[in-house]
């Protein structure tokens, strides 16, 4: 009884910890876990934000520019998530010698080859299935997605006047094909700052021969400190190649910019005009 009774008033009365303790520099493993809990409360408190996405994507045959969009959207919390209304669309495409541009819906399928993978990519950016207009699996900083990376500390820097910590990351499974890459983290909010990656391995020689390839993919995700103290991604940029059973080859270049955020309540919505 009286053991336990002592390691009780051990456990509850304070402990001065030395100096030298209090300065150890934490572990990659130990940075990342409080961004992955950093990133889950982010995903609710960005919930509460109305703001402008742009998304602009262009494909391109060698030197040669085939047909690129822009289209701006405006993003709008729901009881249930996030809502998007297409504002404007714009664009050109090369057709028999020359660029024809064009405004608004519907957008022109004449290339329906450049078309469909312009679409295709801007799909994939507005669905539900994206975080702030980002697939949801680019991301390996959430909680959730932490699980399947390893963490290595790279050193301290700093960055836009903010002390960071470098930190590098790749898949704890090394046979798996994932992003690979490294994060910016803020040292004093604990929130990405930047984040570039690549896939963690390459394409069989075989699938890359045969099949398709993609060089050079990966993305770079720079974010912003609203003045309430929310960090939002408010950038994301990718350049790559698409090959594809030796006929098909395209440059494709995609950038997304999130702007003039509000806050504002969960259940407010506004509804934009169509440019």
């Amino acid at each position: 009884m009286f053991a336990a009774q002592l390691l009780i008033l051990f456990v509850l009365t304070p402990v001065s910890v030395p100096a030298c303790a209090q300065d150890q520099p934490l572990t990659a493993e130990a940075i990342m876990a409080r961004v992955g809990a950093n990133q889950d409360r982010s995903d609710q408190l960005r919930a509460e934000y109305i703001y402008r996405q742009h998304i602009h994507i262009a494909t391109r045959k060698g030197k040669k520019l085939m047909r690129e969009e822009s289209a701006d959207y405006t993003v709008t919390p729901v009881p249930d998530g996030t809502q998007k209304q297409l504002t404007s669309i714009t664009g050109r495409y090369w057709h028999k010698g020359e660029y024809v541009d064009f405004k608004g819906e519907p957008v022109p399928e004449v290339d329906s080859l450049d078309g469909d993978l312009i679409r295709d990519f801007r799909n994939d950016l507005e669905s539900e299935h994206s975080k702030d207009g980002f697939a949801r699996d680019y991301f390996p900083l959430t909680t959730e997605e932490q699980k399947k990376y390893s963490f290595r500390l790279i050193g301290e820097e700093t960055l836009q006047g903010r002390r960071v910590y470098h930190v590098g990351f790749r898949p704890r499974d090394k046979q798996d094909f994932d992003w690979a890459g490294e994060a910016y983290v803020d040292a004093n909010d604990f929130q990405p700052v930047t984040v570039f990656t690549k896939l963690s391995r390459q394409i069989p020689f075989l699938i890359r021969t045969f099949l398709a390839d993609l060089p050079g993919i990966g993305f770079n995700v720079q974010y912003r400190r609203q003045p309430d103290g929310v960090w939002f991604p408010s950038s994301f940029g990718t350049e790559f190649r698409l090959r594809v059973l030796m006929f098909l080859s395209r440059d494709i270049a995609v950038s997304l910019e999130n702007a003039d955020f509000q806050h504002t309540h969960v259940s407010s919505r506004i509804t934009p005009q169509m440019q």
